[in-house]
């Protein structure tokens, strides 16, 4: 008569050829699902690997390997000489007896904290989510450009790397990396910079290097200038560190630069926050006689500018302007950046660019925050720039990100030639669509959600004298962005 374990283990271990999960690691939790479930209690003997193996129809290599990997987890003590017997692995965390005050509420996690603390107004999130078949966003990268079988390729290249375990079990500085030593030669071959490692740091994204940078600048009441209508999310950033925002006008030539030296005076400003090529959301580029003038002012009056270039990736008609920063023999300009915006968001690093002195109080804060890093993302990012397929991948996305916008324009003059206007913008993933007649925009946007189409508020500005949206393209084909101009004249006919 054959074993009740054999029939236990015959019925309930199913196992298949994956390419994704090992025969032996579907065996050993098919095992641990049975001793969970209490079909293989403590104590029970299972077959040796030869009866094992001939039970299941599987190489005895596997069945030895099936053992180990549940005594590795604690499943099963194999004994020598013996045989192989299930365990219960041992409960790691004691009980805590409650005491009798509240003991009716021990039961469920509580959903309030028993003690005060200061909630922020500042961060609460502006994420809006949609099931909608159609999104529209503020300009973000299509993830299905991105190379995905290449990178997994690159990934796995680097996760062989000798030297990656190294650098995992010992810090280094960050000025003496391969990574910073690539980025900065990157920096200076396209950005027209003639920085050192020393003058560089790298982040997890441009909202944290502004994070970092505004922890360093901005005490409580400092004066922050940015543009009438600016990046929100900077915004949060500036406010939460207790700075005093003030808003500066905008026209057609980037924010108005006499504004600053008619309105305020020598150290009464602690910066000033720009968009190194478009500023945000109006994609309006800041001339080279302001951006001059600007740079003058900052070393008379005393302030910081930051210089926020968040997409020098996707310039379409002639050659980026080169930043603020690369002009700066003050040391007046702190430049934030983002590498790899074509790729998928676990690929993308941000940067600050600044004198020697900050960047290293900035590597203090990032001590804290973040102090290795992505060190595969790294290794991955400086073979890109090393070997020059970063080049390549950026101008193969810029020539489909810029038939996008053409079709976008084309699909804008079909449907909104009467009634908006707009400019097409030499580069980024937005247009600035402006409507002529002021329409409730909140309106327009529950109707385009009745036809599957999500606008969410972040990309809608409305007061008495603006009526517009800052569309973004990048993440739609060419089909899905006629469907979406076709929805949105739907909408807008119906609003009107």
């Amino acid at each position: 008569m054959s074993s009740p374990v054999n029939d236990i283990l015959k019925s309930l271990i199913n196992f298949e050829k994956s390419p994704n999960t090992a025969i032996y690691i579907q065996i050993a939790q098919e095992i641990i699902n049975a001793i969970q479930r209490g079909y293989l209690r403590e104590g029970t003997a299972l077959p040796g690997t030869r009866k094992f193996s001939a039970l299941l129809s599987i190489n005895r290599n596997t069945a030895v390997a099936v053992y180990d990997e549940l005594a590795s987890q604690g499943w099963v003590d194999i004994v020598a000489n013996k045989g192989t017997f299930v365990l219960m692995p041992e409960r790691k965390t004691a009980a805590i007896k409650a005491v009798v005050q509240g003991l009716e509420k021990i039961k469920s996690y509580p959903e309030i904290a028993g003690f005060p603390f200061q909630s922020s107004f500042n961060l609460a999130s502006t994420e809006e989510f949609s099931i909608r078949k159609y999104v529209i966003n503020d300009g973000k990268p299509d993830l299905r450009l991105h190379p995905t079988h290449q990178f997994s390729k690159w990934y796995s290249a680097s996760m062989k790397r000798a030297s990656l375990v190294s650098k995992w079990n010992q810090a280094q500085a960050e000025s003496n990396t391969t990574f910073s030593k690539q980025l900065c030669n990157y920096l200076n071959a396209t950005r027209g910079f003639h920085i050192k490692p020393s003058n560089i740091v790298s982040t997890r994204s441009t909202e944290m290097s502004l994070y970092i940078v505004s922890q360093l600048l901005i005490q409580e009441n400092d004066v922050v200038l940015v543009g009438n209508l600016s990046h929100y999310k900077s915004n949060m950033i500036f406010q939460q560190a207790g700075a005093n925002i003030i808003t500066i006008p905008v026209d057609a030539h980037g924010i108005d630069v006499d504004f600053i030296e008619k309105n305020f005076t020598k150290n009464s400003i602690r910066c000033v926050y720009v968009c190194a090529h478009r500023q945000y959301p109006t994609t309006v580029t800041l001339t080279a006689e302001r951006r001059l003038k600007l740079l003058q002012l900052a070393k008379a009056y005393k302030f910081a500018i930051i210089e926020d270039d968040f997409d020098y990736d996707f310039q379409f008609s002639g050659s980026a302007m080169v930043p603020m920063a690369s002009a700066d023999g003050q040391g007046v300009v702190i430049y934030l950046g983002r590498l790899g915006q074509s790729f998928f968001p676990s690929f993308q690093i941000g940067f600050v660019v600044a004198p020697e002195n900050i960047i290293n109080e900035a590597k203090n804060y990032l001590q804290i925050l973040d102090k290795q890093g992505d060190l595969i993302q790294k290794q991955i990012l400086t073979e890109l720039i090393s070997e020059g397929e970063i080049h390549r991948l950026i101008k193969k996305n810029i020539t489909i990100y810029k038939q996008r916008r053409d079709y976008l324009c084309a699909c804008l003059s079909v449907y909104f030639k009467d009634y908006a206007t707009w400019q097409v913008p030499t580069g980024g993933l937005a247009v600035w669509l402006n409507f002529e007649s002021r329409i409730p925009l909140i309106k327009l946007a529950e109707k385009a959600k009745a036809h599957d189409l999500f606008l969410p508020k972040t990309i809608l500005y409305q007061n008495k004298n603006l009526c517009a949206i800052r569309l973004g393209f990048g993440h739609l084909n060419e089909d899905e962005i006629e469907s979406v101009i076709k929805i949105l004249k739907v909408s807008f006919n119906e609003v009107v």
